[in-house]
């Protein structure tokens, strides 16, 4: 399975859903690869940031390429999971991380600005369809702040939208920060956590028939 996670907007959370999902993935024993797909490469710089004394989970690789829906499904093929952290733009590169997923992530903070910015990438979703009938889209609402109007209305206006929203929200909190600055996913540096069972219950929908399958077994 290929996931996309895609936001034209930046500081949505999108590289730290990304990063943490891929850990949830990997940590539960599943084949794991993180492919760094935003000219920023913001994944490759928190791989890099890891004590050279404990390897990442899961590889991590560059592929910011507009061909990236031709070269990945090929890499792919070696992995139960690969995750996308996609280019912050509504362009090529993010039109073929779009046509390279089976199911994209949408992340959304809890504000108008952000609601309205992601109209652009509902777009593209909607121009892949036809090409891609079995893709699916969902927002997921990150960086929500407990406790807010916003907070409680922000999953209505979204669903206002066309796609549907995970039930899983992530919450802002200085864990994420302060993983990230380690080179860390948060299942590592705090796994009993408040933050780290958000992420399990995020990943537990994510990944639905992975799980199924691993429960099965």
């Amino acid at each position: 399975m290929i996931v996309g996670v895609l936001n034209q907007k930046g500081g949505v959370g999108k590289t730290t859903i990304a990063i943490n999902l891929a850990a949830c993935a990997a940590l539960s024993g599943q084949r794991t690869l993180l492919v760094d797909a935003d000219p920023q490469g913001s994944a490759l710089t928190w791989a890099a940031a890891r004590n050279a004394d404990a390897p990442s989970p899961f590889s991590v690789i560059g592929m910011p390429k507009p061909t990236l829906h031709r070269d990945l499904p090929p890499i792919a093929a070696n992995y139960d999971i690969v995750l996308v952290d996609g280019a912050p733009q509504a362009n090529e590169l993010g039109r073929a991380a779009i046509m390279a997923s089976d199911r994209i992530i949408i992340p959304v903070q809890p504000s108008p600005y952000d609601i309205w910015a992601t109209a652009n990438v509902v777009q593209l979703i909607k121009e892949a369809k036809p090409l891609k009938p079995d893709l699916e889209a969902y927002f997921v609402i990150s960086r929500r702040v407990a406790n807010t109007v916003i907070a409680r209305e922000v999953r209505k206006a979204l669903q206002e939208l066309g796609l549907p929203v995970l039930s899983a929200t992530l919450t802002q909190r200085v864990i994420y920060a302060e993983s990230a600055a380690r080179g860390l996913a948060v299942i590592e540096a705090e796994p009993d956590g408040t933050a780290a069972r958000e992420l399990e219950a995020l990943a537990a929908e994510v990944f639905p028939m992975n799980n199924n399958k691993k429960a099965a077994a």
